[in-house]
């Protein structure tokens, strides 16, 4: 056995610094245990003050479309293209931008026009199709993003792009880095938290995997913690039989004074993460059941929400409960829904995956509105990408679909520091190219920042040696024109 192999499969980096610099890492506890935030690989204390000026929100709700909702047959919409309808999509248009295997051999790539009815809705006017009647009655208080776009085109490495910054993993989450920078309202629930729900437009969904709401290289404290529907929504967290409440708090006194000493002699900030974690543990063995019981919601709020808020795990039950998590002051709540990959059958699946969210999702903004906290909540609608302006299969055949489509998208944004009833960007009349106020993911993210008071160039997390950033290391711009 090889001591030094040994050694390095149990030390983490910043262990190795602060074991070398034993001062250094004392200095990094104490201030740590005070309440300061930590940075940095070698445990170094960051100085940092967040937020960098007055924000506009003090919270994020992002309920997260996975697969790719279909924007030309939802948002972006001109008369125009029902004159296109059934023409072959012009190669000027596509150009030599990358297209996924699914259809880079098609023959053909027929354009397709909105296959449901659109209408104009809100005090502006905006376009929207009359499969979202519910979202329809919000129009005044959305703006909708009709020029998003990303150089992903698969479901993982877009959906790992837009929520941390890389198409690569092992990157913090953007709760993650909310909860790092800002850290928690509230002492009873994670200051991030995550709800996941499968919907009927394809099941299974593109799968999920946890390294979405990571922490990354960031402390592990800032992971999301899901919150599971049923009796047991947080695994683990209930005592065993015949554990009493006031052994398991004996217990966690005498391992965080074991735990100290461990972080003293190592300087390794993983060990005060895991004193974090057994007492948010403890905290939310009230808090959670306290949370996920609904028995004091009206039935006018059920109502509202819909018949499936009633269901544990139903993507309206979640919004329900994102309302009260922002309540309880969790910084950052994320609604993953999976079933928006309609690459075939569309036309029988994509209303169905309407019917999911629609209701819900205008329930939301309506709710938080009612009891003025939209105000000071930013919620964000949309997905990883869009789908094609052309047929994936034959037009008109009950399999066809639309493919992936990165190049412009749509997507909502309501509340904290959003224009109510704006529209910004504008894609071509084939709805394929971004024609005007175009939105990177990137800059979308550094928007996101800037309405919770962040600067996202000044937001870093150093490791590797790099000033690592949710924004990544390419330029990103706050879109000023959609904040009030």
């Amino acid at each position: 056995m090889n001591p030094f192999v040994e050694l390095q499969k149990t030390q983490t980096r910043r262990a190795l610094f602060g074991n070398t610099a034993g001062g250094l890492g004392a200095l990094a506890l104490g201030s740590l245990l005070s309440g300061s935030r930590q940075s940095g690989a070698a445990g170094m204390i960051d100085l940092q003050r967040l937020p960098h000026f007055a924000p506009k929100a003090k919270r994020v709700i992002y309920l997260f479309q996975s697969g790719g909702p279909s924007h030309i047959d939802l948002f972006d919409y001109k008369p125009v293209m029902r004159d296109f309808h059934g023409m072959e999509l012009p190669e000027s248009v596509r150009g030599n931008q990358r297209v996924t295997g699914m259809t880079a051999r098609q023959g053909t790539y027929t354009f397709t026009a909105p296959l449901w009815d659109m209408k104009r809705v809100g005090e502006r006017g905006t376009w929207m199709s009359d499969l979202l009647p519910y979202t329809q009655t919000i129009a005044d208080e959305i703006t909708i993003l009709r020029g998003v776009h990303t150089e992903a085109i698969n479901h993982d490495p877009a959906v790992t792009f837009i929520n941390t910054g890389s198409q690569q993993m092992g990157h913090a989450s953007m709760g993650a880095w909310l909860s790092y920078g800002l850290g928690s309202e509230t002492e009873d629930l994670p200051a991030y938290m995550v709800l996941l729900s499968q919907g009927t437009g394809k099941n299974p969904g593109q799968p999920l995997f946890s390294r979405l709401w990571g922490s990354g290289y960031l402390p592990s404290s800032h992971q999301g913690v899901m919150l599971r529907p049923g009796a047991d929504a947080v695994l683990y967290l209930q005592n065993p039989t015949g554990v009493t409440s006031s052994d398991r708090r004996r217990l966690l006194d005498r391992l965080a004074r074991l735990n100290h000493m461990q972080a003293e002699e190592t300087g390794d900030p993983e060990t005060l993460a895991r004193i974090n974690a057994y007492e948010m543990a403890y905290r939310m063995q009230t808090s959670v059941p306290d949370l996920t019981d609904l028995s004091s919601e009206s039935e006018k709020t059920f109502y509202m929400y819909g018949p499936e808020s009633r269901k544990p795990g139903s993507f309206a039950a979640n919004c329900l409960l994102a309302r009260r998590m922002a309540e309880r002051g969790v910084r950052f709540v994320q609604l993953f829904h999976r079933g928006w990959d309609q690459h075939k059958n569309i036309k029988a699946a994509l209303p169905a995956q309407c019917r999911d969210i629609d209701q819900a999702s205008a329930a939301l903004i309506k709710d938080l509105k009612q009891r003025s906290l939209l105000d000071e909540t930013l919620v964000i609608w949309g997905g990883e990408f869009g789908r094609t302006s052309y047929s994936q299969g034959k037009l008109g055949t009950p399999s066809a679909g639309r493919d992936h489509h990165g190049r412009c998208f749509s997507l909502w944004m309501a509340g904290g520091g959003i224009k109510p009833g704006f529209d910004w960007g504008e894609s071509d009349d084939w709805g394929y190219n971004v024609a005007s106020g175009g939105m990177h993911i990137r800059d979308l993210n550094a928007t996101i920042l800037h309405c919770l008071g962040i600067d996202h160039e000044r937001f870093t997390f150093k490791f590797r040696g790099l000033n690592q950033r949710l924004t990544g290391v390419e330029e990103a711009h706050v879109a000023k024109e959609i904040l009030v």
